[in-house]
């Protein structure tokens, strides 16, 4: 039996858990399979035992909670920037997975691929870099009448723990793309931990503003950054895992372990509370091979940096590794330009494949230290079931 929710003002719509009057979810009946589109405005809880299809758009609206409970999976629609998740501003998800169970976000296409679906967008009201005296905002890039930041550090937009999001992301233009994750102006009292986003058209998680923290995370395979910081982020990430699998061979024109830019690309450098994060233990692992044109001339990139610190941005990197394999040409391991002077990054490699000659830009005299850095345990991804 399948039902379709449009709008959870519609009760006799509403066909999977509705909220008794002291505000506990009761789960109803399960069902085989249900749709998922509209407007959750109300605490919802969904139920393990169906399977939801995502069709459209479904947005999460300010005071009300969705949440999903360990082994529920969400295949979304083939339809691109027209279908994702989206949590408003004061709105919620508890993504609540645990390793034998985690919350999965999929494709619904029997041949899935990145950029079947927009992915995760969750809005919230901390603080973003802008003009000094005031409290900036601004608009998601999926929806312009959403509003994100604000000025509560400790904003919180709920949980997501044990969660895959996969063949997500779409570029709807040279500005504007949709990731795997998108967190926006997202606050610290959020709890990201033991993330797997895997085969997105963009970024893999971009971060922009906010003062969230994230720990344990798994990026396999994204078309650009897998790592992206901007508009004045300033949390913490622990234990993090990037990776461009043998034969992966799709890449925008820029791909890089790690871009971070202080402000709203680059375009206000007087701003205040530009980006100032740290990273705790990162490995960026790069396999796959650029790609050659008939000319055997190089015709996409396959990483450009590993770490690029740009646009005012401070970073504080420590204990970070890197590895490139046959085939893989490493253009630059670490470019500052544009970075505050007071970023600082502690790093190994692996010379193998030529990295040990990949250039190191740092005009602004970055305090950048190689040591016996061993980056991320991967143990924290177990389960996963990735093989290393």
């Amino acid at each position: 039996m399948k039902t379709k929710l449009f709008s959870i003002l519609a009760a006799s719509a509403l066909a999977f858990t509705a909220c008794t009057d002291n505000n506990e979810p009761t789960p109803t009946t399960p069902k085989s399979e249900q749709d998922l589109i509209g407007k959750i405005d109300k605490n919802t809880k969904l139920d393990a035992n169906v399977t939801y299809n995502l069709t459209g758009a479904l947005y999460v609206e300010s005071g009300a909670t969705l949440e999903i409970p360990a082994g529920t999976t969400i295949k979304a629609k083939s339809g691109g920037t027209s279908v994702f998740l989206l949590v408003k501003p004061g709105g919620k998800i508890v993504a609540e997975g645990t390793a034998e169970k985690p919350v999965v976000f999929t494709s619904a296409s029997a041949t899935p691929k990145e950029g079947d679906w927009g992915g995760v967008i969750i809005n919230g009201k901390a603080p973003l870099s802008g003009p000094a005296g005031v409290v900036t905002q601004n608009t998601t890039e999926m929806d312009a009448t959403v509003k994100y930041g604000g000025d509560n550090p400790a904003d919180n937009s709920g949980v997501l723990n044990y969660v895959k999001i996969e063949y997500t992301g779409a570029r709807m233009d040279s500005n504007k793309e949709h990731n795997g994750l998108t967190l926006n102006g997202v606050g610290n009292g959020t709890k990201l931990s033991n993330l797997h986003l895997r085969y997105g058209a963009d970024d893999a998680i971009e971060f922009f503003g906010g003062t969230v923290n994230a720990t344990n995370i798994l990026v396999e395979n994204c078309s650009d950054d897998m790592f992206d910081f901007t508009e004045g982020y300033s949390g913490t990430i622990t234990n993090a895992y990037g990776i461009r699998l043998k034969g992966y061979s799709d890449a925008t024109e820029d791909p890089r372990g790690i871009e971070a830019d202080g402000n709203f690309d680059g375009k206000n450098p007087t701003h205040v509370n530009q980006s100032n994060f740290k990273v705790n233990g990162m490995t960026i692992v790069v396999n796959a091979a650029d790609i050659k044109g008939q000319d055997g001339k190089v015709s996409l990139v396959m990483n450009k940096e590993v770490f690029k610190i740009r646009r005012g941005a401070k970073a504080t990197i420590t204990n970070a590794f890197v590895k490139f394999g046959p085939g893989t040409t490493p253009y630059v391991l670490i470019d500052t330009d544009g970075a505050n002077p007071e970023t600082s990054i502690s790093y190994n490699f692996d010379p193998a494949n030529g990295l040990d000659k990949a250039k190191i830009v740092n005009p602004v005299n970055a305090l950048l230290t190689k040591d016996a850095s061993k980056g991320a345990d991967v143990n924290a991804f177990a389960w996963t079931k990735f093989q290393f």
